[in-house]
């Protein structure tokens, strides 16, 4: 399965329908939870999801917004004894906040945490300074963003693989274990995989909060299937918005056109706004793909394979 469960869409201040952040992407046996804001246990209760199959937490930065959940997510996980290593991915200069959310309380300590901060090499040029881990899904990559903080933005990228005709393997006469044994290979006799088998791109999808515009909003978002990100004002509000080190609505959407993106996910709106419709109208006028205003406990599902 591969979706995501939008747990939280609120900024700074939550309000009576947004929760503050939280997202959980299922890519197949990969399952992260991007920041836990306050309130993710609850919400994770309220779309009927359990701390178990999480598999790694992936924190932008560490403002309250997108972090405050973790002391409650980590202790549930060692509530619930998951019996497997959870990784922590989150950005190396917050080390202190990390250590203050790992152990925030007292309480039974029965889970494998493993830390993983996220740093990149200062000197090196973009975009060749980024963090890189390769998980079950595939590579996923960090880079750093433009916020009043050490912050990251997160892309998941599956490896590009083929896809077996049966038709083709018919033909051949290729049946049973061999087809395997031709996959491993690349060739079984006088029969190459690119015989019986077409190009089957590998999907991606990119997760950018709390940032102005750079370099690294669009190389993240280049070409992704789904990209998750903030638009926390309106135009109208453009310079707060830069001043602060967030994007507009209209600038989010700038990026998915000319990244390439596939389906737009607008998300993390400030509560000064009361009609969330606006956001989408903005959006609009930038890009004419698929646009989902994101809503707190709304299952997104991931587009159909190019």
């Amino acid at each position: 399965m591969r979706e995501l469960v939008v747990l939280g869409t609120a900024s700074q201040v939550p309000t009576r329908h947004r929760n503050h952040n939280g997202y959980l992407l299922r890519f197949d046996d990969e399952v992260i939870l991007f920041d836990p804001g306050e309130g993710t246990q609850r919400q994770l209760l309220l779309a009927g999801l359990a701390v178990t199959p999480i598999t790694r937490i992936c924190v932008t930065h560490f403002h309250g917004d997108h972090s405050l959940g973790l002391p409650g997510i980590l202790q549930r996980i060692s509530l619930d004894r998951v019996p497997h290593p959870v990784t922590v991915h989150y950005p190396a200069g917050g080390q202190e906040f990390y250590d203050r959310l790992r152990h925030a309380t007292s309480y039974w300590d029965n889970a494998d945490i493993v830390p993983s901060p996220v740093s990149v090499p200062s000197a090196a040029p973009a975009p060749s300074a980024a963090f890189e881990v390769e998980t079950s899904a595939g590579r996923l990559t960090a880079l750093p963003l433009r916020h009043s903080i050490e912050t990251y933005g997160y892309r998941l990228t599956e490896p590009d693989s083929r896809r077996m005709l049966p038709e083709l393997l018919r033909a051949h006469g290729i049946t049973g274990p061999a087809i395997g044994e031709l996959q491993r290979a690349g060739r079984l006799g006088p029969v190459t995989l690119d015989q019986v088998s077409v190009a089957r791109p590998g999907q991606s999808t990119a997760f950018v909060m709390d940032t102005g515009l750079c370099d690294n909003v669009f190389a993240l978002a280049h070409g992704v299937d789904l990209l998750v990100i903030e638009s926390t004002f309106l135009a109208e509000d453009a310079g707060l918005a830069a001043q602060v080190g967030h994007l507009t609505a209209g600038q989010a959407a700038t990026v998915a056109r000319e990244s390439g993106v596939r389906h737009l996910v607008l998300t993390h709106f400030s509560q000064r706004y009361q009609d969330p419709s606006r956001f989408l109208d903005e959006a609009r006028k930038e890009f004419d793909g698929p646009i989902t205003l994101a809503e707190d406990l709304q299952r997104i599902p991931f587009p159909a394979r190019r």
